[in-house]
């Protein structure tokens, strides 16, 4: 099998949980080290690999062919430019981008150079999201009418991290957990015809919004998408209904918790919810009305990674595309001009 030298451009938590355990994990992949600019970490966890002083030493090491943009959003755009017109592979954790036209040319740039770029969307390979998915593709619910995705959290205090706290136009929950819900929402509806969003802040002494509710419109459904942080007690965190049943859902994925407690993704029983979480399926099955608990799908973050590895020896689509990318922020600028404007914006 082809080795891919990889690197990271951050070795804090999301190299360290969501990154290098599944790029040493899939046999394709070969972690040669990260950048590091003050705390030097990565040796303790992957002694062979190589702690980089800059930027510039990971673009000149002609050995590396793909590399983890995984570090603040405001320097995915710049970062991810040199990476590419260093001739390089690159994956991109969300959001991409700040700008869709920065989105759009970075998805220009890989492609003229014959270049892969992939956006790190984990969260479509969330046990919860994937069973939903499955539900959704089954048709048992019939014509979609109404969908509700949530991702919130019982968060009041302040990030101790200042770049997701401090204003600036990287900044706010709808950057933040904004793009795994549009993303997900785009995966399984596609582009939607207009949206209606309303951004706020909640928490005491905020400055960025900490909360959203988006609305996309579609032809024949509604899409209301759904982030906060003062949700002691959540409501099911997926809530589909159609025309001849509903699905509820917890946000149950185990794998950053397990990731969070040092567990490495190469167990048997990785990322498995117990019964207690299965969703609940109310709908009518010949002419009789069926109500069962569904047992959920598996999930899986080292299915990106062999998206990765087939796109760049095989020539395979990208897991999450650049494309994919740029809608996602063409999203996001709506939803911000939405709620200034208070307005529904087409798209």
């Amino acid at each position: 099998m082809r080795s891919i030298k990889t690197a990271l451009l951050s070795y804090g938590m999301s190299g360290s949980v969501f990154h290098a355990p599944f790029i040493e994990l899939h046999p394709g992949f070969e972690l040669v080290g990260s950048w590091e600019r003050s705390k030097k970490l990565i040796q303790q966890d992957y002694p062979n690999v190589t702690s980089y002083p800059s930027l510039e030493a990971i673009l000149d090491d002609a050995t590396i062919q793909l590399v983890i943009v995984n570090t603040p959003t405001a320097t995915h755009y710049d970062f991810t430019r040199k990476v590419l017109e260093a001739g390089k592979h690159a994956v991109v954790e969300k959001a991409f981008t700040i700008t869709a036209a920065e989105a759009a040319e970075l998805d220009a740039l890989a492609k003229a150079k014959g270049l892969k770029l992939a956006v790190f969307q984990n969260r479509r390979w969330d046990s919860d999201f994937k069973t939903v998915q499955g539900i959704i593709k089954s048709g048992v619910l019939g014509e979609l009418v109404e969908v509700t995705f949530s991702y919130e959290a019982y968060l009041p205090e302040l990030n101790t991290k200042a770049h997701l706290e401090e204003p600036s136009p990287a900044a706010g929950l709808i950057r933040d957990r904004g793009p795994h819900m549009i993303d997900q929402a785009l995966c399984v509806f596609g582009y939607p015809n207009a949206i209606f969003a309303d951004l706020a802040i909640m928490r005491t002494n905020s400055r960025v919004n900490d909360y959203f509710e988006l609305i996309l419109y579609y032809s024949d459904k509604r899409v209301r998408l759904k982030g906060g942080f003062l949700a002691r007690e959540m409501a099911p965190s997926y809530i589909v209904h159609g025309k001849k049943g509903s699905f509820l859902k917890s946000r149950a994925d185990r794998q950053e918790e397990r990731l969070l407690a040092g567990e490495k993704p190469n167990n048997d029983d990785w990322c498995e919810e117990p019964e207690s979480e299965w969703g609940l399926l109310k709908t009518a099955k010949e002419g009789n009305v069926l109500k069962a608990f569904i047992p959920s799908e598996k999930g899986n973050y080292l299915d990106f990674y062999e998206g990765v590895y087939q796109a760049i020896v095989h020539d395979a689509a990208e897991p999450v595309t650049a494309a994919e990318g740029v809608q996602t922020m063409k999203i996001i600028e709506a939803a911000i001009e939405s709620a200034r404007e208070g307005k529904v914006i087409g798209l």
